[in-house]
């Protein structure tokens, strides 16, 4: 993976998201201030995940990325709360209720051998045809689920029979993320 981020670089990136949160829901522009930070700057994918008393309200996020890290937060972050299909967009009074992680990824890394899955450690990405489905690392370790689980769990996120993930023309993909956290 790409060198971890400081604690400080995670606490701009988080203040980021959240500037962004707030200027999308006050319908006022989303633009982050440059940063001199090198880390920052580097061109990383991520997901921002939105949780409102415990519970998730928003994630968006992509694994590849076009703009500097701390752009693509901020616009995963603005994304995330206004835009994420489940949900309604977040409201001026969903501000005070609302935390936010931050999933920084590693490139995505092609399998053919299911064993090679940390639960825990590794998010999954897989793709049969014209369905994709993503989990993050965290999901399978706040759910307790066991490799086959994540691999059924990711299929239903697709769209896709849970055994999908056993059919010769299904991809999957591997990742890492560095996962960080307002307190």
């Amino acid at each position: 993976m790409n060198s971890e981020l400081s604690s400080r670089e995670q606490t701009i990136l988080l203040q980021i998201a959240r500037q962004a949160i707030e200027s999308v829901v006050r319908q006022q522009p989303v633009s982050p201030e440059p940063r001199e930070e090198k880390a920052l700057n580097g061109r990383r994918g991520c997901f921002v995940t939105i949780k409102q008393e415990g519970k998730l309200r928003g994630c968006i996020g992509n694994f590849q990325s076009e703009l500097p890290l701390f752009k693509e937060v901020a616009e995963m972050a603005a994304t995330s709360a206004s835009k994420d299909p489940r949900f309604y967009p977040l409201q001026e009074e969903d501000l005070a209720t609302i935390s936010l992680d931050i999933s920084v990824l590693s490139p995505l890394e092609k399998i053919d051998d299911i064993n090679l899955i940390e639960v825990g450690k590794h998010g999954i990405y897989l793709e049969k045809g014209y369905y994709r489905g993503v989990l993050l690392p965290q999901v399978a370790s706040e759910h307790s689920w066991d490799r086959k689980t994540f691999l059924k769990q990711t299929c239903l996120k697709a769209g896709l029979p849970t055994d999908a993930w056993q059919s010769d023309d299904t991809d999957i993909y591997i990742f890492n993320a560095q996962v960080f956290s307002e307190e």
